[in-house]
């Protein structure tokens, strides 16, 4: 099932890759697309252990370890145990790392990455504060995408603004496929602890929440910056022999190393103080993790391998091309590359289970397919004509939280939890290089800060519309039921109803 899943998920990206290759676009050479085959088969491998392990390990853990943390009864602990587990996490996260990677001429790696982790660290203490207390996410959305806008506000008055795409990038890459199934987990842990009547909706918005932590903290940072916002471009080379994809493998195995390390020591502390788990459920975990660890180091070896190189490529190819096909292909890959991602799964998984079937896999999937479809589209437009991206994100994020008062508050926290999953990896490591590639072409190197970043953030932005509007028609669809259903018992009754003459 896993294994389906995954092939299903991956073919609509290849099928187009491919078929491109076969057009004066892009002319990959024989061992090239051989190449990208080859990475085709461990990405799919890599989602599928990786899916496995999340339902294993990752999710069980996050669980065990909110719940656990929550009967100690200590509020000072719980917070401080989860600020430093999401900086830790959040430094160790592999898409990160490909983002700064990406940028070290403009901003120091290792600066970057500390100031993100810090966000998301104080961020996830603030959405544990929301949960304790019940508070509603509207409200902290509004008040810190308010804060956020007023920082770009600076940063224009400061001459800083080449700094806001990667500002909004950062939100979004932060979430990836380590931290999301754990902190997921861990907020239906705590939520279910604390309780409620509304323990399922006060589960969600954890990841939306930890995704504004990053651009917040990276505003700042673009403030202090005193670096050049020049981007230089990367080179982007398929792994073609064995050796290089080795040394892929082995720098991947480590970070994912990095990555779930710290997730295992804090689970492990806390259950030899707190849970106390059997042996064998720690066994079951053992195992969980171990198929995760080999999904990852799959996953994103291939990404790296083939998937970077090709967006690139295929970026640098549609730049010399009509706009039209450039929209169109753009919208297309964002339909599909959305279905890639392991982090979607693992979120539409636990939305179904958690909503009773409310919201449906198939509902979310085509929410998330059509608003990525349309950020990526729209991403083409942007680079074309190069203009601002707050263009796109003050309308964009004034209609979602517009929304916000109109949906239920499961929606809107399901929404926003979506926009940070759906930037993950693939997005990272083939939208963001296919970007790069057209703005090379289209607006000159020397705009691929401005205009090629941005493209993550589009990613997280549009699922947070169309998956409330999603859910706006389906509470319309819930309400013509009822009102079906009670019209058809009132027919029934008066149909039942028996009139007798007077004899007058």
């Amino acid at each position: 099932m896993k294994l389906k899943e995954s092939v299903l998920s991956v073919m609509p990206v290849v099928l187009i890759v491919l078929g491109v290759s076969f057009t004066p676009i892009v002319n990959f050479e024989g061992k090239e697309l051989a190449a990208f085959l080859v990475c085709v088969i461990l990405l799919v491998a890599g989602m599928t252990f990786f899916n496995l392990g999340a339902d294993i390990a990752m999710t069980p853990m996050g669980e065990y370890m909110g719940s656990g943390l929550s009967k100690t009864g200590s509020l000072k602990l719980v917070l401080i145990v989860c600020f430093f587990m999401g900086f830790c996490i959040t430094v160790a996260e592999p898409d990160l790392s490909v983002l700064a990677s990406l940028v070290k001429n403009v901003v120091n790696e290792a600066v970057l990455i500390g100031v993100v982790g810090f966000g998301v660290g104080l961020f996830l203490l603030i959405a544990i504060l929301k949960i304790v207390f019940r508070k509603n996410l509207s409200l902290f959305l509004m008040l810190f995408y308010m804060l956020m806008f007023a920082g770009t506000a600076v940063l224009i008055e400061s001459g800083r603004s080449d700094f806001i795409p990667l500002s909004f990038d950062a939100g979004g890459v932060t979430t990836g496929p380590v931290t999301v199934p754990f902190i997921m987990a861990l907020g239906v842990g705590i939520a279910l602890s604390v309780g409620g009547h509304d323990a399922n909706e006060n589960s969600f918005g954890l990841i939306a929440l930890c995704s504004i932590g990053p651009m917040l903290s990276v505003v700042l940072l673009s403030l202090l910056n005193s670096g050049s916002p020049e981007h230089t471009e990367e080179a982007y080379a398929i792994a073609l022999s064995a050796g290089e994809f080795a040394k892929i493998l082995g720098q991947k195995a480590l970070d994912v190393i990095r990555a779930l390390g710290l997730i295992i020591v804090f689970f492990l502390t806390v259950n030899f103080a707190i849970l106390k788990l059997p042996v064998k459920m720690l066994i079951r975990i053992g195992v969980g993790i171990v198929y995760t660890f080999g999904g990852l180091v799959l996953f994103l070896s291939a990404v790296d391998a083939g998937f970077m190189p090709v967006g690139h490529r295929l970026g640098v190819g549609l730049g010399n091309v009509g706009t039209r096909a450039v929209v169109a292909i753009g919208f297309v890959l964002g339909l599909v590359t959305v279905l890639a991602e392991p982090a979607v799964h693992v979120l539409n998984r636990q939305v179904e289970e958690i909503t009773g079937g409310t919201v449906s896999k198939r509902s979310m999937l085509i929410a998330l397919s059509v608003g990525v479809g349309i950020s990526i589209a729209l991403s083409m437009v942007r680079i074309i004509f190069g203009f601002s991206l707050l263009y796109y994100l003050v309308p964009g994020y004034f209609i979602s939280l517009l929304l916000s008062l109109f949906v239920p508050g499961i929606y809107t926290a399901i929404a926003f939890d979506s926009g940070g999953v759906a930037s993950g990896p693939l997005t990272s490591g083939f939208i963001l290089p296919l970007s790069i590639g057209v703005c090379s072409v289209a607006l000159g190197t020397e705009s691929i800060l401005t205009h090629a970043f941005g493209i993550v953030a589009m990613v997280a932005m549009t699922p947070l519309i169309t998956i409330q509007i999603l859910g706006f028609f389906a509470i319309a669809t819930r309400r013509m039921r009822e009102r079906a259903i009670i019209n058809r018992i009132l027919d029934a009754d008066d149909e039942q109803i028996i009139y007798f003459d007077s004899g007058e």
